[in-house]
């Protein structure tokens, strides 16, 4: 009990010095925090900055090719869970990706009555931990946060999850995006 409420004192103490501002002599870092509301983004998620690495959530919103997967996950309220310190691996599908779906489904899932639907399939793209092509092996099966496993194929060079072929990764300061060309869809 006394090292939980050490633990929550220290955890307290952080919080503080975080929040607290910047010293006259650090104008500069304290002046390139921003807030990301006008792109929609709200909590953990809002807060962004110059100097630090881009977390998985601003490597997608920095990405012309994934402003499906963006609105989609805007749409589902799970920003936070793409900033939280992770580690965590997504499987982001193209926006050419989305557009090979039959005509109407992003449409019909963005529908609020759909939401739901739409964050299972989100949370289909994501594993926790950080899982490089480099520690990926053939026949692998990685945990969803849908609840569901998926399976990764290699062939050399070439790394498939399901049936969607990853066509390259950037590293997020939280885990690590990999780029993919079909949207995996949840076997439920």
């Amino acid at each position: 009990m006394k090292t939980l409420f050490s633990l929550l004192v220290a955890t307290a103490l952080l919080f503080v010095m975080a929040c607290a501002p910047a010293s006259d002599s650090n104008t500069e870092a304290s002046n390139t925090a921003d807030v990301g509301t006008e792109k929609g983004l709200t909590g953990q998620s809002s807060v962004t900055d110059d100097l630090s690495a881009k977390n998985i959530l601003q490597v997608a919103i920095g990405s012309k090719d994934h402003t499906t997967l963006v609105a989609a996950v805007q749409a589902t309220h799970l920003e936070n869970v793409l900033v939280n310190a992770g580690p965590l691996t997504v499987f982001a599908p193209t926006n050419a990706a989305f557009d090979a779906l039959p005509e109407g489904t992003v449409a019909t899932l963005l529908k609020e009555e759909n939401l739901p639907t739409l964050a299972r399939i989100i949370k289909f793209h994501a594993a926790p931990g950080n899982y490089p092509t480099r520690l990926l092996k053939d026949g692998q099966r990685l945990f969803m946060a849908s609840g569901h496993y998926l399976e990764i194929h290699v062939e050399g060079d070439k790394y498939m999850i399901g049936d969607a072929t990853v066509l390259g990764s950037v590293q997020a300061s939280n885990g690590i995006v990999h780029v993919i060309d079909k949207v995996l869809l949840p076997p439920d």
